[in-house]
């Protein structure tokens, strides 16, 4: 009951704060996060799990992109490390710090009040995934600042789904990343 509740209380909120960017400010300071500039200004946002594909980020989400392109960052790497649903039975991706490693996904420019309401399909603020401005490359070496979502993972790694490692692969092979991106998640073991 509590679970709904806070449900219903969201698909509430979140609308009227990303309308009223005063509240979206207010409701981000109470988690301890600053929400920047104007709500129409454009932001870059790195995808590296299951918004890469379009099914998830356009229809499931609801985003429509002002435009997208293939990037990377460098010093993470790619991790399954988090608890999924069922609990045990799936992991879904995360990034952590790692020197030698580098993590390929799709950017979405996005405007800022768009970026609320995907921070909020994405549980943030919240107590999982926490907002993280990243130093990208767009697939031509241009530099970019984007932001990804990073969570406080487990120590050791799970196993993916094999739906939501499709979505991955899929969405990796329709925008085009890296072919050698592209075999690294062809060899990830899935449930």
């Amino acid at each position: 009951m509590a679970f709904s509740f806070r449900r219903g209380i969201r698909r509430i909120w979140i609308p009227v704060a990303a309308q009223i960017w005063p509240l979206a400010r207010i409701w981000y300071h109470c988690w301890g996060l600053t929400l920047n500039g104007h709500p129409e200004d454009s932001v870059w946002y790195f995808a590296f799990g299951a918004n890469m594909h379009d099914s998830v980020f356009q229809t499931r989400r609801g985003m429509l992109p002002n435009e997208w392109r293939t990037g990377r960052i460098k010093g993470y790497r790619l991790r399954f490390n988090l608890d999924g649903h069922p609990k045990g039975k799936a992991a879904p991706a995360n990034i952590s710090p790692d020197e030698n490693m580098e993590v390929w996904g799709v950017l979405y420019r996005l405007k800022r009040r768009t970026l609320i309401r995907l921070n909020a399909s994405e549980g943030v603020p919240g107590r999982r995934y926490r907002p993280l401005w990243l130093n990208v490359e767009d697939g031509n070496g241009n530099p970019l600042q984007a932001i990804a979502y990073i969570a406080d993972g487990n120590e050791k790694d799970g196993v993916p789904s094999l739906r939501y490692l499709t979505l991955l692969r899929d969405g990796a092979s329709t925008h085009g990343l890296p072919e050698k991106w592209i075999a690294y998640l062809a060899d990830v073991r899935h449930v």
